[in-house]
């Protein structure tokens, strides 16, 4: 394990690490708060791979919310195991499902997976749980929030009640606490978020803007920065797609990803993100949640996330493990209220910023209505002026077809 740690470039724990490896390796059921970006993975990855017992598997059970980070947390578990005869299998939609059953004929040790392709291979009675003896749950507000808890519960109900389980989750909702209190013996609570939610490590600032001209002050703003790797959320696919054809036009350093693309694509997506093959990813939410890539310094929120916590995760993306970030929001008139809901969640006042020479607001020509009596008075002294004959207006007439 030390010279995979080595290999790893793991020199010191990070907090949320120094807080859970040592109770894991107690036995003892775990619930840890931490936001994303601080560790997560390696701190439920190393007991899980210290602590497997020898026999058939598998051992260990991973759940997570999205395809992209059950990847990465079985290439992490991959790389923590190096040099140790340890087997890890992703299961997840997106892939061909016999693949992952003739994966799973050769017993692996670990399984990552999604809630529903794991229920999936249940089903077909090609994945057997009565061996486990560690269950971890990351990014459980994630999978909640997404109506994952009935596949969660089912399987939670078949497995074995002499297990150890661990709980990890950016924030601790009562839904969290209730699932824990009926699924985990005693679980001991580490908490390692910060009192103010977001960062200290990244400045947030917001934009008032009328939705149509979002792109172009999206424009301005990309020039002015010049970010060396940004995300840019979009609330849906649609629009996410669509404003990855309109930039793709003013730059080749872009690329999107959304959950109606196939799993290949993207996976490459993330893969050449990672690689720096290009600057700008523009995404919805599926990004939002547990994907780590280190050295995003720009998060731009085209739109204003449905949820509060959705903001959380999205700014989370940068300002990872101690490093600098920036993020902007992009605020329509109508959306102030949910600029508030936001403050009120991080405990913290956007800085509102503005882009010198760009006009946020489109031009309307307004009706005022009748001027006001007391602006079409007539000066002492003066002869009432005559008003201008009215123009008898042009009759049309239909062009017969």
């Amino acid at each position: 394990m030390l010279a995979a740690l080595d290999d790893a470039r793991y020199e010191f724990p990070s907090p949320i690490q120094e807080g859970v490896i040592p109770i894991a390796l107690e036995g003892k059921d775990v619930l840890g708060q931490a936001r994303t970006g601080t560790g997560k993975t390696a701190a439920f990855s190393i007991p899980i791979i210290e602590t497997l017992p020898a026999g058939k598997g598998p051992h260990a059970l991973i759940l997570v919310p999205t395809r992209e980070l059950a990847v990465q947390v079985r290439d992490e578990i991959v790389k923590l195991s190096k040099g140790m005869s340890i087997q890890c299998v992703a299961l997840y939609g997106g892939k061909p499902i016999r693949g992952q059953m003739e994966k799973l004929k050769r017993n692996p040790h670990i399984i990552v997976g999604t809630p529903g392709r794991v229920i999936d291979h249940m089903t077909r009675r090609s994945l057997n749980l009565d061996y486990l003896s560690m269950v971890v749950l990351d990014e459980a507000d994630r999978m909640l929030d997404i109506g994952f808890r009935p596949d969660i519960e089912k399987i939670l109900r078949r497995c074995p009640e002499e297990r150890q389980t661990m709980l990890l989750s950016a924030t601790v909702p009562p839904p969290i606490e209730r699932l824990a209190n009926r699924y985990m013996r005693d679980p001991v609570k580490v908490d390692f978020s910060p009192t103010n939610i977001s960062a200290d490590t990244i400045e947030q600032h917001y934009f008032t803007v009328d939705g149509p001209k979002k792109m172009e002050l999206l424009v301005r703003l990309l020039r002015r920065e010049q970010p060396t790797k940004s995300i840019v959320f979009c609330r849906t696919k649609r629009g996410t797609e669509k404003l990855f054809q309109r930039l793709q036009k003013k730059t080749k350093l872009v690329r999107c990803i959304h959950g109606d693309m196939h799993q290949g694509a993207r996976n490459r997506t993330i893969t050449d993100f990672k690689a720096n093959k290009y600057r700008i990813l523009i995404a919805t939410d599926v990004v939002g949640r547990g994907i780590d890539i280190s050295d995003v310094t720009l998060i731009i929120n085209y739109d204003v996330p449905e949820f509060s916590d959705d903001y959380v995760h999205r700014v989370g993306r940068t300002g990872r493990m101690g490093k600098e970030g920036v993020a902007y929001t992009f605020v329509t008139p109508e959306e102030g209220s949910q600029l508030t809901r936001i403050e009120m969640r991080i405990d913290k006042l956007l800085i509102r910023d503005e882009i010198e020479g760009f006009d946020p607001y489109v031009k309307t020509a307004v009706e005022t209505g009748p001027p006001h009596s007391r602006d079409t008075e007539t000066p002492e002294g003066e002869e009432p002026k005559d008003a201008p004959p009215k123009k008898t207006p042009r009759r049309r007439h239909r062009r017969a077809l």
